[in-house]
């Protein structure tokens, strides 16, 4: 199944940080698959959900790189888009980022990011990560499993 079809009835999209580095650096593999989600973002069909361990994890190669220009596409993209909720992190997803720590064995970084979502009222996580689809409450679409389009 390609994208287009998997996200057609999400309305509401957490984006963990492979999908989003792949569209910002224009990843040749990923792109076909990633653009349709950020064209329905764009359009305001689909309301993106981000949290601040997204842009950290997004900021991290750009600071090494000292490559200003990309660290500000992060930012713009993240945390000022108006079609993307930034989603902070308080004491209630801390207690689900340790619940699902606890269930699934996920690393606190990834904890933290389905914890945000669920919290966020997301329909589907967006990842690229498959070890995630061992997490049950939430919908985890990855890219490698999708076809492009």
């Amino acid at each position: 199944m390609n994208v287009s079809q998997r996200i057609q009835t999400v309305s509401r999209l957490f984006l963990d940080t492979p999908p989003i580095v792949y569209y910002v650096e224009e990843n040749a593999l990923y792109l076909p698959r990633v653009v349709p989600v950020f064209d329905r973002i764009d359009a305001g069909e689909l309301l993106a959900v981000t949290s601040p361990i997204t842009l950290s994890e997004c900021l991290v190669a750009p600071f090494r790189a000292n490559n200003i220009e990309l660290l500000q596409e992060f930012r713009d993209l993240i945390a000022a888009n108006a079609n993307m909720h930034f989603r902070m992190i308080d004491a209630t997803i801390a207690e689900k980022a340790a619940e699902f720590r606890a269930h699934y064995n996920l690393s606190l970084t990834d904890a933290y990011q389905m914890a945000v979502a669920l919290s966020a009222g997301c329909d589907a996580f967006f990842t690229n990560d498959a070890r995630l689809k061992r997490v049950t409450e939430i919908n985890v679409l990855v890219l490698d499993d999708l076809e492009p389009g």
